[in-house]
């Protein structure tokens, strides 16, 4: 099993990317908090069910992790932009094992939050990380806790030169899109306000 659990919106500074996704989507996003392991924080917006949106940055205040962050954010530069998209399995073990470069099962938690998520030991996800990272969930997930603000992911486009190995993964979802070119990301929105984008 694996399916769509969330994106990764990467900024330099979490004030300046919340400030990105709520002009452009229209919607506030709520607090998430810190990622002690990696020096990293957070917030969130819900996607509807158990699907969400997360906006992410390194902690000014959190020590260095000692190895490198997740999400390669360690060498993010640039503009908030949505840059990660993270998908769900059942057995992660299994889900790393037939995924080389996937990266190692790392046990993580969040406040009440409890997960196992595949982390490359760089940082660096497969192909330009535009390869989904893994999660497994080990207790209660966060997206039905959050207000939903009404906003459903319509569709994810995911370019890149390997694109049919994206097509492989076993995503049986329409809203997923693969395309053969050059490495990018961009999502569609329906929102309150009619249909947004992030890029």
């Amino acid at each position: 099993m694996i399916e769509f659990d969330h994106i990764a919106v990467l900024c330099g500074r979490l004030e300046d990317g919340v400030a990105y996704v709520e002009e452009a989507l229209g919607v506030p996003l709520e607090a998430g908090g810190q990622h002690e392991a990696f020096g990293t924080h957070n917030a969130l917006l819900s996607l509807g069910g158990e699907e969400y949106l997360e906006v992410i940055a390194v902690d000014p205040e959190a020590p260095k992790p000692g190895r490198p962050r997740w999400f390669d954010l360690d060498r993010f530069e640039g503009q908030p932009r949505i840059a990660r998209w993270i998908c769900r399995v059942d057995d992660i073990g299994a889900a790393v094992e037939a995924r080389p470069g996937a990266g190692v099962p790392m046990p993580l938690a969040r406040g009440a939050y409890r997960w196992v998520m595949a982390v490359p030991e760089d940082g660096i996800l497969p192909m330009n990380n535009m390869h989904p990272a893994l999660i497994e969930w080990q207790g209660p997930h966060p997206a039905p806790a959050l207000p939903d603000r009404g906003v459903r992911l319509a569709e994810l486009l995911v370019g890149h030169a390997e694109a049919r190995e994206l097509k492989a993964l076993g995503l049986d979802d329409p809203r997923f899109r693969f395309m053969r070119g050059p490495t990018r990301m961009a999502a569609r929105f329906e929102t309150p306000e009619g249909v947004k984008w992030l890029r």
